[in-house]
C-alpha cells in the first residue's frame, strides 16, 4: 500500500496533459500529508500503518507517523484501542465486532491533529472456493474462485503473500580466518525462504452477473524463468469483501498505478479516500478504511508438480562453474600459497567452497564463489516458516 500511496500522491499532483519530462518542486518536496494504510478487521486483528506522503523520486522509506493515538469506533458504541508496535504500525487485539454495525478509524497525532474515516458498514467476506494454478504459454497463472450464495458481496479485493524455498548453489565446510584455511565453525544454512507481498491492486466485481460468482480471477502470473518455482513455492491469498465506494477507490488506484505511461493512456485522476482531517478539513488525506472480515487460503506448488515442458531457473546460473584459486600458478615468481589465499579470501564476500587435490593427493587449490552463491541469507531468511 505504501507504493500505492506514493503513486497516488503523484496522481494528485500531476497536471493533466503535461508532456514535459520533469518533476516540479512540489513533487520533489511534497507537503506532509497523512497516509493511512489498513482496514478494520471485524473478525480478527486490525493493523494500520501511518506514514507521510513523500517524494516520488525518493529512495528512502516513507517517514512514519509515530506516537499517535489510534482506535476503532463503533457507531454509537465502544472504542477499541490500537497499540503501536513497531513504530508507525498500530495493531488491535483480536476482535469479534458486530457485523450489523458501522465502524470508523479515529486517530490523533503527536502534533495534535485529529483524523477520522467515514463510518462504513461491516462486510462479511465469503470463503475462497478454490485457489489453483495452470500453465499457459510458459507462464504459471494463480487463479482464485469465490461466490456468495446470498448475492451480498459483489465487490472483491485480494492480497497475497508469496513464500519460496531457496537452496544455495554451494555448501562449504571451510572458512578463511586469521590468515589460515580452517574447518568452518558455524555452517551456512542449507535452505532459506524468500517472502514478498502483493504489489498490484487485485479487484473484481460481479455486478453484471445474475449470480455473485468470481471464476478464475488471475491473482498472480509467474514467468518460466523465475527462481521462485525452482524448489517449492507457496502463496497465501487473502480475500476481502468491499463496499461499492471502497471498490471505486481501489479501482481508481489501480488505474492510476497501472495506466501512467504514454500520452495516450488515461490521465491520472485525483484519489479521494474516506479519511479526513477534522482539525483542518481542507487538508488532503490519503487512504480508505473499510470494515470487513478476511478469508484466507494457501496453495503449495512443488517443482515436481510442474509440467516437464516448463523449465525454471535456480537463480544461481551465474554461480556455475565456481572459480578456481590455483595455489601454484605457472607464472614467473608466483606468490606463495599463503599469499594467494590472503589475496583471494581476505574479503568476507568471497568464500572457499571446496579443496582441489592434485595427483599426489595434496591440496593444489580451492574452488571459490561469491558469498551470494553460498549463503542463502543474502536472498531470504534462514528461519523456516511455521507452515512449511
Amino acid at each position: 500500500m505504501r507504493l500505492y500511496a506514493c503513486l497516488g500522491w503523484l496522481a494528485v499532483l500531476l497536471l493533466s496533459g503535461c508532456t514535459d519530462p520533469y518533476l516540479p518542486d512540489i513533487i520533489k518536496t511534497p507537503p506532509s500529508y497523512l497516509v493511512v494504510d489498513g482496514f478494520i478487521n471485524i473478525q480478527g486483528v486490525s493493523t494500520v500503518k501511518l506514514t507521510q506522503a513523500y517524494a516520488i523520486a525518493s529512495a528512502k522509506a516513507p517517514p512514519v507517523e509515530a506516537k499517535a493515538t489510534v482506535y476503532i469506533e463503533e457507531d454509537g458504541g465502544p472504542r477499541y484501542v490500537l497499540r503501536e508496535a513497531p513504530v508507525g504500525t498500530y495493531t488491535s487485539a483480536a476482535l469479534a465486532l458486530n457485523p450489523t454495525k458501522k465502524y470508523r478509524l479515529h486517530l490523533n497525532t503527536q502534533a495534535g491533529k485529529e483524523y477520522a474515516s467515514d463510518y462504513v458498514p461491516a462486510k462479511l467476506t465469503p470463503p475462497i472456493d478454490n485457489l489453483s494454478w495452470r500453465v499457459d504459454n510458459a507462464e504459471l497463472n494463480i487463479l482464485v474462485d469465490a461466490h456468495d450464495a446470498t448475492n451480498a458481496t459483489r465487490y472483491y479485493r485480494w492480497e497475497f503473500e508469496e513464500t519460496w524455498e531457496i537452496r544455495p548453489a554451494y555448501s562449504t565446510s571451510l572458512e578463511y580466518i586469521n590468515h589460515a584455511m580452517k574447518a568452518r565453525a558455524v555452517p551456512f544454512p542449507s535452505a532459506c525462504w524468500g517472502t514478498e507481498g502483493s504489489k498490484t491492486v487485485q479487484i473484481d466485481k460481479t455486478t453484471s452477473l445474475t449470480q455473485d460468482v468470481v471464476s478464475n480471477h488471475r491473482l498472480r502470473v509467474l514467468p518460466a524463468n523465475t527462481e521462485r518455482l525452482f524448489t517449492r513455492y507457496s502463496i497465501l491469498a487473502r480475500q476481502l469483501a468491499l463496499t461499492k465506494e471502497e471498490y471505486a477507490y481501489w479501482d481508481l488506484l489501480r488505474k492510476n498505478t497501472e495506466s501512467i505511461g504514454t500520452l495516450f493512456d488515461p490521465q491520472p485522476a485525483q484519489l479521494t479516500g474516506n479519511v479526513h482531517c477534522l482539525s483542518n478539513p481542507a487538508e488532503p488525506v490519503l487512504g480508505f478504511v473499510g470494515a470487513h472480515s478476511v478469508m484466507e487460503k494457501r496453495l503449495f506448488i512443488a517443482r515436481a508438480d510442474l509440467p516437464r515442458t516448463m523449465s525454471v531457473l535456480s537463480g544461481y546460473e551465474k554461480c556455475v562453474p565456481p572459480d578456481f584459486i590455483d595455489l601454484y600458478p605457472k607464472i614467473f615468481m608466483p606468490p606463495s600459497p599463503a599469499e594467494i589465499m590472503e589475496i583471494a579470501f581476505s574479503q568476507p564476500d568471497y568464500l572457499p567452497v571446496g579443496e582441489v587435490y592434485g595427483s599426489a593427493n595434496d591440496v593444489v587449490g580451492y574452488d571459490a564463489a561469491p558469498r551470494d552463491c553460498v549463503d542463502c541469507r543474502t536472498r531470504g531468511s534462514a528461519v523456516k516458516p511455521s507452515f512449511w
